[in-house]
C-alpha cells in the first residue's frame, strides 16, 4: 500500500514529501530553497518604538530585527518610515538607520489647529509595498498595527505574496496575526530584539 504524500509549503514554493520512500527534499535543499525568495523588508520604525517604550520601557535594536527579517532570504529593499518631529538626536537616529542598511523615508509630524498631532506611514507604506510587490516573493511588514490588514489580504490574494509580519506580540492587532502568512514575535526574545541599556 502506498503512502500518503506530505505538501511543505515554503515561502512561494510547495514540495511534495514522500513519507517512507521516494526521493525527499533534504533540509540543505529547503535553506537552498528559501535563499531564491526575493524578500523586501518594510518597518514602521513608530509603531515599533511606541510598542518598545510603552510594553517594555525600552528602545528598538533595528539591527537585530533585521538581521533576523533577512535569514536565509534574498534581500531586494530594506525601507524605514521615520517621522521627524524636530526632537534631539533625531538626525542621528535616521543616520544610524540608512548605516545599518535601510533606505530611510522621512515624513514630517503634522501638528494641527488646537495642538493635535499626527504622524503615520500607513498609506505611504500601502502603496510602496503594492508597487514593489511584483518584484518581491515575500513581503515582510515590521509593524503590529491593524490597519494593514486589508493590505496584507491585497498582496496575498490579489499580487500572489507570501506575506511576514513580524511585531512585538503584546501591542500586535489579532486580526493583524491572523491575516498574514507567518507571524514572528519579536516579544518572544525581548532581550534579542531591545537595546540594552544600563541602569
Amino acid at each position: 500500500m502506498g503512502t500518503s504524500p506530505i505538501v511543505l509549503t515554503i515561502g512561494w514554493a510547495s514540495v511534495t514529501l514522500e513519507t517512507s520512500k521516494g526521493v525527499f527534499m533534504t533540509e540543505k535543499a529547503v535553506v537552498n530553497l528559501y535563499k531564491e525568495q526575493r524578500v523586501g523588508v518594510f518597518v514602521d520604525v513608530q509603531n515599533l518604538y511606541y510598542s518598545a517604550r510603552n510594553v517594555y520601557k525600552s528602545k528598538v535594536d533595528f539591527r537585530a530585527i533585521l538581521k533576523e527579517a533577512i535569514k536565509g532570504k534574498n534581500l531586494i529593499r530594506a525601507i524605514a518610515y521615520v517621522i521627524r518631529a524636530d526632537v534631539k538626536d533625531e538626525k542621528n537616529f535616521f543616520d544610524a538607520l540608512k548605516n545599518l542598511g535601510y533606505e530611510v523615508k522621512e515624513k514630517d509630524l503634522q501638528v494641527f489647529y488646537g495642538g493635535a498631532k499626527k504622524g503615520d506611514w500607513d498609506i505611504g507604506i500601502a502603496m510602496d509595498l503594492i508597487e514593489l510587490a511584483p518584484k518581491l516573493d515575500t513581503v515582510i511588514l515590521v509593524s503590529g498595527d491593524g490597519d494593514f490588514v486589508p493590505l496584507v489580504r491585497h498582496l496575498k490574494h490579489a499580487l500572489g505574496c507570501y506575506v511576514e509580519v513580524m511585531a512585538f506580540g503584546k501591542s500586535s492587532s489579532q486580526k493583524l496575526i491572523e491575516a498574514a502568512d507567518n507571524y514572528f514575535d519579536l516579544g518572544s526574545d525581548p532581550q534579542k530584539f531591545l537595546m540594552q541599556t544600563g541602569k
